[in-house]
C-alpha cells in the first residue's frame, strides 16, 4: 500500500549534482569545467548574446535608408460586418464602437465596405471606402464624416 512514508522517486529522476573543483579524478577540477585562461573563464564572466568578438556590430553594419513620415494617419478599422451585430437605436458613433469593442481608442477611425448591413444606420467615422458608403446608403443608412 502507497502511503506518505514509503513514497519514492522513479529511477533515473533523481540526478546528483556536478561537484566541480573536487581533484583531477572527478573529472571537473583544477579548471572546474571552464577550460584554460580567457574571459570565460573568469569568475562572473560571460558576454552578451548580441557580442560579435569585437567586429562592428549588425545593427551598425546594415544600410540606413528611407525615412519615417511623422505626419502619417493611423486608422483604427471597421468593417461593414461589425457593424451589423451592433444593435443600436441611434447614430453608430466612435463612443459606441469603443463601447461595443470595436475599435480600442477613439482616434481616427475608417469604415471599410466588407461585409453586408442589414438595417438602415447612420454611420459617424472619419473616413469611408468607396465601398462602404455605397452598402450605407443602399441600406438607406448615412455615412457621416467627422
Amino acid at each position: 500500500m502507497l502511503s506518505l512514508f514509503n513514497l519514492k522517486a522513479a529511477p533515473g529522476v533523481k540526478k546528483n549534482r556536478k561537484r566541480i573543483g573536487r581533484g583531477i579524478g572527478s573529472g571537473t577540477g583544477k579548471t572546474s569545467g571552464k577550460g584554460q585562461k580567457g574571459q570565460k573563464c573568469r569568475s562572473g564572466a560571460g558576454i552578451h548574446p548580441w557580442f560579435e568578438g569585437g567586429q562592428m556590430s549588425l545593427q551598425r553594419r546594415l544600410p540606413k535608408r528611407g525615412f519615417t513620415n511623422i505626419f502619417k494617419k493611423e486608422y483604427e478599422i471597421v468593417n461593414i460586418s461589425q457593424l451589423n451585430n451592433i444593435s443600436q437605436d441611434g447614430p453608430i458613433t466612435p463612443e459606441v464602437m469603443k463601447e461595443k469593442g470595436l475599435v480600442k481608442k477613439l482616434g481616427q477611425i475608417k469604415v471599410l465596405g466588407n461585409g453586408d448591413l442589414g438595417n438602415a444606420v447612420t454611420v459617424h467615422a472619419q473616413k469611408f471606402s468607396r465601398s462602404a458608403e455605397e452598402k450605407i446608403s443602399k441600406s438607406g443608412g448615412k455615412a457621416v464624416v467627422i
